[in-house]
């Protein structure tokens, strides 16, 4: 059974900065708002670089994420995309465009 490396975070402050700032863009209360406006900013939600350079996970972030040594650069990536795959399939439907790979 395939197990993933464990790669230590190395900027602890900045990351977890950064991750509450995604976490609380998928919280169960705010993820429909957080789709609503990836979708007018006519983005797909799993272009993460796109969603941080318009703002849409806070002003901040851009300057967070690239603070970061690559290897939390690329946890952090890893950490959205697993939360873009979590949200409720009813809402994945609704926002089909945003979620779409074309």
């Amino acid at each position: 059974m395939f197990e993933q490396a464990t790669i230590a975070v190395r900027d602890e402050q900045g990351y977890a900065q950064l991750h509450a700032r995604i976490d609380a863009a998928f919280d169960a209360r705010d993820v429909e708002v957080f789709l609503n406006r990836v979708a007018k900013a006519k983005l797909r939600i799993r272009d993460y670089e796109g969603i941080l350079k318009r703002g849409l996970l806070g002003k901040e972030a851009v300057a967070l994420y690239e603070a970061l040594p690559v290897s939390d650069q690329g946890l952090t990536r890893e950490r959205y995309l697993r939360l873009v795959e979590a949200v409720p399939l009813d809402l994945r439907q609704r926002y089909l465009k945003v979620y779409a790979y074309y």
